[in-house]
């Protein structure tokens, strides 16, 4: 079977971001891409390889490239987060990526981390076993990514643009996608062919009866926490975000935006055809009824000669809002902790951080914004929304250029209530604002209780940071116990992560030493909430040796 790209050479090629055309319900428009290509091309390497990426913008925006789970040891320069670790890669520029691989193995991806162009500049990144090395399950007989992701009729920026204008919910998605086609169920999107061969259309994945698929799924959505399952299949997760798990077999996954999961697919059912599809999980909180509710699909079909089902039967799927549903997997997910993939999770802390997360707002004129009440929404993490710098905090941090940021972002939140609470005083909706971050010591063991609120609107925030994978100790609903919670983390096998969902109205508790010095990003990966001000970062100190400390910048950063 190909894979959605012709397999690249590795350690080093060249990647162009360019204009492209391409047609979905029934209109085409131009949007950007990587070569072309959308979804972009697979990286494959090799667990602990260097990559080298040279990155043309050959576009008419700027641009950067973050490579998402890849922790870059001591080599921030090149994560991609604009303003964070480099400035935009501008028009007619082209910067030199290092892509440093080290503990990751399995399957991660790669994306535009500049306004909302992500929504269509994103590939996978394959990361396979050193020779000598295996699969911890028995080895599949194909592999395939499974990109989900959105479609917006308009130009994404523009619909964000439009958002901030009005202050209001930035407009959903027309349609969700998987490996960039829509499915069967939206106009002008079933498959089209020109004599023999596939022009475009619904995507299809030809399986063998007996034999076992990998399917690497990668939730590359916007905003959509997404339910995915395929029709009289059971799925057998055996990683995510590139670390391997106990087996977990469910009938449907919950996958947030940025987060990967490696599934293994039986194709052990009549042969016949068989829809693949996902949906939206969401809450609707009061002020927030926007949401993508339509359903992408893709078909599994059995080779062989059979007269198909017309059309394919659908997989069950939960209802939109079923939050005891969204957090199956998450219950269920285990690190290996063997031998060969052991558990090196911090039994102790020396920094305990409890980060509040909120969707909040500000007042307009007249309550003349299209947000809750006519106010203007906003998010934070502990009562602070994030300024964006106009020069990136990991230059001002290197160079002691003083004025770009602020090192007192607090350890607790400013603001102790009932965080899940029905009903709210309106005094908790409005954030301040600031540059803010945390200033970690080398080899810091740090654990940070997510706490999800109810200020605004009770919600599920995908948290991904930057530079490090993370031991999910703990999780629940309600408000983070300090005296009861803790008697109950998991400290044993943990699941490994570098994305985690705080459950809507819960909290969750993860656990990281802090050895990979530099300036790393923290962050909600919904966007309109990274938009809205959700996010922050960690500066990590050097260490006293050399080999704990930050390598210099390269030669070619983009200015400012």
């Amino acid at each position: 079977m190909q894979s959605l790209a012709n397999k690249l050479p590795r350690f080093q090629f060249p990647i162009q971001v360019r204009e492209a055309s391409y047609t979905r319900l029934c209109s085409p428009k131009n949007i950007l891409t990587i070569n072309g290509q959308f979804p972009g091309p697979t990286i494959y390497a090799m667990k602990g390889e260097t990559i080298i990426v040279d990155v043309y913008n050959k576009g008419k925006e700027n641009i950067t490239i973050h490579w998402h789970g890849v922790t870059m040891p001591r080599y921030p320069w090149t994560d991609g987060p604009e303003y964070i670790t480099q400035c935009p890669i501008q028009p007619g520029s082209k910067f030199t990526q290092k892509i440093i691989l080290s503990t990751e193995e399995g399957t991660l991806w790669w994306h535009a981390h500049s306004d909302w162009t992500r929504a269509t500049v994103h590939g996978a990144i394959i990361i396979y076993p050193k020779n000598g090395t295996k699969y911890p399950f028995q080895k599949p007989d194909t592999e395939v990514p499974i990109i989900l992701g959105e479609w917006w009729k308009n130009d994404v920026n523009a619909v964000r643009d439009e958002g901030l204008a009005t202050g209001g919910d930035p407009d959903p998605s027309d349609a969700l996608l998987i490996n960039g086609q829509p499915g069967d169920l939206y106009p002008c999107s079933k498959s089209v062919y020109n004599f023999l061969f596939l022009i475009a259309g619904t995507f299809k994945l030809t399986v063998d009866h007996g034999k076992t698929y990998l399917l690497r799924i990668i939730n590359a959505a916007l905003q959509e926490a997404l339910f995915f399952s395929i029709a009289k299949h059971k799925l057998t997760v055996v990683g995510t975000d590139g670390s391997y798990t106990k087996p977990l077999t469910r009938d449907y996954i919950t996958i947030f935006p940025g987060q990967t999961y490696d599934v293994l697919l039986e194709a052990n059912q009549r042969p016949d055809h068989y829809y693949m599809a996902a949906i939206t999980y969401s809450v609707a909180p009061k002020y927030q009824d926007f949401y993508d509710n339509t359903t992408t699909t893709a078909i599994v079909q059995y080779s062989g000669y059979y007269t198909p089902s017309s059309p394919p039967s659908l997989p069950y799927l939960p209802a939109y809002n079923d939050t005891n549903a969204s957090v199956q997997v998450m219950a269920g997910l285990r690190s290996l902790a063997d031998a060969e993939h052991p558990c090196n999770v911090p039994l102790s802390t020396s920094t305990n951080l409890i980060y509040t997360v909120s969707v909040n707002s500000y007042p307009c004129v007249n309550n003349s914004c299209a947000g809750a009440n006519g106010t203007r929404f906003s998010s934070s993490i502990n009562n602070i929304s994030f300024d964006t710098p106009t020069v990136d905090i990991l230059q001002a941090y290197y160079y002691n250029i003083s004025g770009v940021y602020g090192d007192k972002f607090p350890s607790d939140p400013p603001l102790v209530f009932d965080f899940t609470a029905d009903y709210l005083p309106l005094i908790y909706q409005l954030p301040s604002s600031g540059t803010e971050v945390r200033v970690l010591e080398y080899n810091s063991t740090v654990e940070i209780v997510f706490q999800g609120t109810n200020v605004l609107a009770a919600t599920h925030h995908p948290m991904h940071l930057h530079g490090y994978s993370f031991y999910v100790v703990g999780w629940g609903f309600g408000n983070f116990d300090g005296n009861r919670d803790p008697l109950r983390y998991n400290l044993v096998d943990p699941p490994f992560q570098e994305t985690i969902s705080v459950p809507s109205n819960g909290w969750v508790a993860i656990r990281f030493e802090a050895s990979n010095p530099g300036v790393w990003f923290l962050h909600c990966h919904v966007e309109r909430h990274l938009t809205w001000g959700m996010e922050t970062a960690f500066i990590v100190k050097n260490g006293k040796h050399s080999e704990a400390q930050m390598l210099p910048p390269p030669s070619d950063m983009p200015p400012c």
